[in-house]
């Protein structure tokens, strides 16, 4: 499996990169730091097929028996 058929695989929720913009809002909205947010290597599957850097926020959207529910990770070095 590559890394772009982990981003298709129906066990894997919708993963998305946030903006500058979106990431600051995000830290303003909660009022608090990044370094407070969940952690996700940089070596994970997901974040690699993504092509996320180091410091990026990711925007995960898990559905389940249709309610929506969204989770921030920040990417670490790992």
């Amino acid at each position: 499996m590559t890394e772009q058929d982990i981003l298709a695989h129906e066990l894997v929720p919708k993963h998305e990169i946030l903006s500058d913009e979106e990431k600051q809002e995000l830290i303003k909205r909660y009022g608090i730091k990044l370094r407070q947010l969940p952690r996700i290597f940089s070596s994970d599957p997901v974040v690699k097929a993504l092509g996320a850097k180091v410091g990026d926020v990711i925007k995960i959207t898990r559905e389940f028996e249709g309610k929506k529910t969204i989770y921030y990770r920040v990417v670490v070095r790992g």
